[in-house]
C-alpha cells in the first residue's frame, strides 16, 4: 500500500487545491446559517457550472463524451479536496455520477450530445428510478411495466426512495418489458422526462424533517422508443454500467460525519473524563482507521491503473454501522440532552448522523447484500441459494 501521492498526483492535488481556494468560497454553505431551498439550489448550480467549466466534471469520462479522459485517482483526489469545503453537491451526485455515464455509454450520439453537456453544468438534474416497494435489494425483481405500443412505450408502476426526484428534470428508469423470461433478462433501461404527463412525484419526509427522497408513480406514461438505452431486454447489463460508475463514490466516510475526536470534544464540553470510556473510543477509532486504510488500498489500486473491486463493499459495510454505533453511544452519554432541539447543541450533530446512518445501511446496497458480495467475491465462499434465477418472472411466487 502506498500512503503518498506520486509526483504527478501531488502536482494535480496542488492544482486542485489552488483552484478550490479561489472558487469555492463563493458557493459554500455557511455553518449555522439556514438558507432557503432556492438559495441552496442557486449555489449548487453555480458550483456545478464552475467545476464543469474548469474541467473537474467527468474527470474519468472519455473526451469524446465531454469528459477529461483522466484517471480514477484524479477523480478521487479532486473529491477528497472538495470535501474540505461545505459545498452543495448532492443535487448532482446521482446525475453526474451514475446517470449521465449510462446515457453516453448506451445512448445514441444524438442523445448524448443533447443531454450530457447541460447535465454536466447543472442546468438539468437527473435522478435514478431503480428501487421499488418489492424490489430494493433485489433490483432485478422490478415490476414497473413498459409495454410496446407502436413506436412508443407505455409505462405503469411505482418507484421509491428516489433522491431528488422532486427537483429532477430527467430520470433513468429500469422497467420490465418481458415478464415471460427470468427476471434478469426481461428488463430494459429508458430515460424519461420527469415533468411529462403520467409522472407523479410524492416527497417522503424523513425523521429529521427533510424530504430528499420520493415516491414516483407512472400512470400510462408514454415515451418514444428513442428514449430506450441499450438493447431490448438488456436493462440489467445497462444497470451494471450505472452501478460500476457508482463504485468510485462508495466506501469512504460521508463528508462532515463525526469521528473519535468529536466524541472527545463532546465529553470535554460536558466535563466528562474520557479515560473510563477508553474501550469504546478505541473500538470506534480502530473501525475508522480500518475504513481509511481500506480506502487507501483502493486508491493505491486506482493509482496503479486498476479498477475498484468488490472489496470496496467492506468499507461501505463498516462505515454505516460504525457511524450509527458512534452516534448512538454519544446520545446515551449525554442522556436527556440528546432531545435538545437547539441547533447549537453539541449533541445535535450526533442526533443527525444517528438518523442519517440508518438509511446509509440500506442505500447503495443493504448490509445483507454487501455481506453476500464480500462472501462470494472476496472470500470465494459458495454462492447464496437463488431458486428463482432461471424461472420466468411471471411464474415466481415472490
Amino acid at each position: 500500500m502506498d500512503f503518498q501521492d506520486s509526483p504527478e498526483e501531488a502536482a494535480y492535488r496542488a492544482q486542485v487545491r489552488a483552484w478550490l481556494a479561489e472558487q469555492a468560497p463563493a458557493c459554500v454553505l455557511p455553518a449555522g446559517e439556514k438558507l432557503s431551498d432556492e438559495e441552496i439550489m442557486r449555489r449548487a448550480r453555480r458550483w456545478q457550472a464552475a467545476k464543469a467549466d474548469a474541467g473537474y466534471v467527468g474527470i474519468v469520462w472519455p473526451k469524446a463524451a465531454g469528459g477529461q479522459g483522466g484517471s480514477p485517482i484524479q477523480h478521487v483526489i479532486f473529491h477528497q479536496e472538495e470535501e474540505h469545503y461545505r459545498l452543495p453537491t448532492m443535487q448532482f451526485a446521482v446525475g453526474v455520477g451514475m446517470c449521465l455515464p449510462t446515457v453516453f455509454t448506451h445512448g445514441s450520439p444524438e442523445v448524448a450530445k443533447r443531454y450530457v453537456p447541460p447535465g454536466m453544468r447543472g442546468e438539468e438534474i437527473w435522478c435514478q428510478l431503480f428501487s421499488e416497494p418489492s424490489a430494493g435489494s433485489d433490483l432485478a425483481a422490478a415490476r414497473t411495466r413498459a409495454v410496446r405500443d407502436g413506436d412508443d412505450w407505455v409505462i405503469n408502476g411505482q418507484k421509491v426512495w428516489t433522491s431528488f426526484a422532486h427537483e429532477a428534470d430527467f430520470g433513468l428508469l429500469l422497467a420490465r418489458t418481458d415478464p415471460s423470461v427470468p427476471k434478469h433478462k426481461g428488463l430494459t433501461m429508458f430515460f424519461i422526462d420527469m415533468r411529462a404527463p403520467g409522472v407523479e412525484v410524492r416527497p417522503i419526509r424523513t425523521m429529521y424533517g427533510d424530504a430528499e427522497f420520493n415516491e414516483v408513480f407512472f400512470t400510462d406514461l408514454r415515451i418514444p422508443d428513442s428514449q430506450r438505452l441499450g438493447a431490448l431486454g438488456e436493462g440489467w447489463k445497462v444497470s451494471l454500467t450505472t452501478l460500476m460508475f457508482e463504485r468510485l463514490a462508495v466506501g469512504g466516510k460521508p463528508a462532515g460525519s463525526p469521528g473519535v475526536t468529536d466524541l472527545i470534544a463532546l465529553m470535554s464540553g460536558l466535563g466528562e473524563d474520557p479515560l473510563p470510556h477508553a474501550e469504546a473510543l478505541a473500538r470506534f477509532y480502530v473501525a475508522d482507521q480500518g475504513i481509511a486504510l481500506t480506502r487507501m488500498r483502493l486508491m493505491t489500486a486506482l493509482s496503479r491503473g486498476g479498477v475498484p473491486g468488490p472489496e470496496a463493499s467492506i468499507s461501505k459495510l463498516v462505515v454505516a454501522k460504525n457511524l450509527q454505533d458512534m452516534s448512538a453511544w454519544a446520545q446515551e452519554l449525554v442522556g436527556n440532552l440528546a432531545i435538545d432541539n437547539d441547533e447549537a447543541s453539541p449533541v445535535q450533530r450526533f442526533n443527525y448522523w444517528q438518523m442519517w446512518s440508518s438509511g446509509l445501511r440500506i442505500a447503495g446496497g443493504t448490509d445483507e447484500i454487501l455481506r453476500n458480495i464480500i462472501a462470494e467475491r472476496v472470500l470465494q465462499l459458495p454462492a447464496d441459494f437463488r431458486p428463482d434465477r432461471d424461472v420466468p418472472f411471471n411464474q415466481t411466487t415472490a
